[in-house]
């Protein structure tokens, strides 16, 4: 696996050698850059939820982002990431965060400009998780989750302030894109109904 663009172009990373971990293909992680580049997404701050090899937020590093969180339960995952971002010099401008989602998600957070989850496709939470994602303080107008799934999953096209954008396959491997938005009158600290 390689990095696709940016300041670490053609840079080899590794991958864990496990079957829990199924890192976003090349391909597909190259078409989901290419419809946040035309989306007009330009993360500073990027979280990389069930981060695996950490290859999509060294992506995002490589292509200009200033900080990356990586979230990885599995610990010789955790001890790939940490040697890929060393590899790529990206060391100083990350941290790799050994726990499951929920207890990260469970934190006080700032907001990210993208969030990454890449979950096992067999994971039975992922609605769940995606809404966690949307009440946590990870997020806040204007952020956009990415999520890699199967194509068989059905998800709504509203999960909270999550609206979906876009959705794109490509063989057995789908990305859909959803972007935080505040309900009318939020803003303004009118009671919305829900």
């Amino acid at each position: 696996m390689r990095v696709i663009a940016g300041t670490m172009k053609g840079h080899q990373l590794k991958v864990p050698r496990t079957r829990r971990t199924r890192p976003m293909s090349q391909r597909v992680r190259e078409a989901l850059f290419m419809v946040l580049h035309t989306l007009g997404v330009r993360p500073r701050r990027v979280l990389d939820l069930y981060a695996g090899s950490g290859g999509i937020g060294i992506e995002a590093l490589s292509r200009g982002a200033e900080w990356c969180d990586f979230v990885e339960q599995n610990p010789a995952a955790c001890a790939v990431i940490r040697d890929n971002l060393a590899s790529t010099r990206f060391t100083d401008r990350a941290a790799v965060h050994q726990t499951t989602v929920q207890s990260f998600l469970s934190r006080p957070l700032e907001p990210y400009d993208l969030v990454v989850m890449d979950p096992p496709y067999a994971d039975p939470h992922i609605l769940q998780t995606m809404q966690r994602v949307a009440e946590s303080g990870a997020v806040a107008e204007g952020t956009i989750l990415a999520l890699g799934h199967w194509p068989r999953l059905e998800l709504p096209e509203e999960i909270g302030p999550l609206r979906q954008i876009r959705r794109r396959c490509h063989g057995d491997s789908c990305f859909s894109i959803y972007e935080v938005v505040t309900p009318p009158g939020a803003a303004d600290g009118e009671a919305t109904e829900g």
